[in-house]
């Protein structure tokens, strides 16, 4: 099997994992509708972060929500570095665990909810090698092979409706709890994030409802 078979045969595999997940979500926050009746746009991507001494607490990929409905995270089992905002606003490390896969909630998924706050904003920081090892020490060769080494993540990412304008279903919407935020198409609002630099669950307000 050639590595884009490989590719391929996961992507599918993981596709009908996501999807599964999402309508377990979706029935177990009460809702009656198949979100995924129509077809969702789901991107994989295959992510490699270089790390090396100079690069230690620099960050990877900058802080941010995750645009989508829901992501699936195959984390690095051997290079750590990710981190997540907690309620406190501070950033805790998710160390690797193997044989698990992360989910994140993200703006969409916000949306859907018809809810004031967004899910977790995430980063990628490029980890310390040893507190105890020094500059001097770089020199050593079996060291620096050790450390120059590929943090690989694989995102696969269910973002929203490709043909049709996102709506809160209606089991989110009543006269107490009027809709929050205008339709959209999910293609218009990830432009929209880019645009603006909005990338941490503040574009959300650029399509709330007027009251």
């Amino acid at each position: 099997m050639t590595r884009v078979e490989i590719i391929k045969k996961y992507a599918g595999a993981i596709h009908e994992l996501v999807l599964d997940i999402g309508r377990k979500l979706a029935k177990s926050m009460g809702l009656k509708c198949n979100i995924f009746k129509e077809y969702w746009s789901c991107q994989l991507r295959i992510i490699k972060y270089n790390f090396t001494p100079q690069s230690e607490g620099s960050s990877g990929a900058r802080i941010h929500t995750d645009s989508g409905f829901l992501t699936n995270l195959q984390d690095d089992e051997n290079v750590g570095g990710l981190e997540v905002m907690n309620k406190n606003s501070e950033f805790v490390a998710v160390d690797p665990w193997p044989d698990t896969l992360l989910l994140n909630l993200g703006d969409v998924a916000t949306y859907f909810e018809n809810e004031d706050v967004a899910y977790l904003s995430n980063i990628v920081i490029s980890p310390s090698l040893l507190q105890t090892v020094q500059q001097s020490q770089w020199q050593d060769r079996e060291l620096r092979t050790t450390w120059n080494r590929l943090r690989n993540g694989e995102h696969f990412i269910c973002m929203g409706p490709k043909n049709e304008a996102m709506e809160a279903p209606p089991e989110f919407v009543d006269s107490e709890h009027p809709p929050l935020y205008v339709p959209f198409h999910y293609e218009d609002y990830w432009k929209l994030r880019l645009s603006k630099n909005k990338t941490a669950g503040e574009a959300l307000e650029l399509v709330r409802a007027e009251r």
